[in-house]
């Protein structure tokens, strides 16, 4: 095999001594195994805030009116207002459901499907 290697004497030098075998021995292997178990600590991704937000917002039959509404007096005093109106129509759910003996688990099913219906009808827009 050196006879065959006699007109190559223009290749770069190799660190490799020896048989395949014996190639990744002492400091090479320590070297080597050094390398692969170094781990790279990665942070944990940046998430931004949930924000709640409403999926139906800007459609349903009153969203303009209360989009008006909201440029017309105002981000903090209409969520105050609407937060008023939700209270009142949560109470008057309270009262009906009191009036007919229902239980707490349907006074709930009930105030659960309000929010529905006022969220297809534009009213949380």
């Amino acid at each position: 095999m050196a006879a065959s290697l006699t007109g190559l004497k223009s290749l770069p030098a190799s660190s490799f001594h020896g048989t395949w075998g014996t190639s990744i021995a002492g400091e090479d292997a320590a070297m080597l195994s050094y390398s692969v178990t170094k781990r790279v600590r990665v942070g944990k991704p940046v998430r931004s805030q949930p924000m709640m937000k409403n999926v139906n917002e800007g459609k349903g039959l009153f969203a303009p009116i209360v989009v008006v509404a909201r440029n017309v007096i105002g981000p903090k005093r209409f969520n105050q207002f609407r937060g008023k109106a939700i209270a009142l129509h949560s109470q008057v759910i309270a009262q009906f459901c009191k009036s007919i003996g229902a239980n707490s688990k349907l006074k709930q099913g009930l105030i659960r499907i309000a929010k529905k219906n006022g969220e297809r009808l534009g009213f949380l827009a």
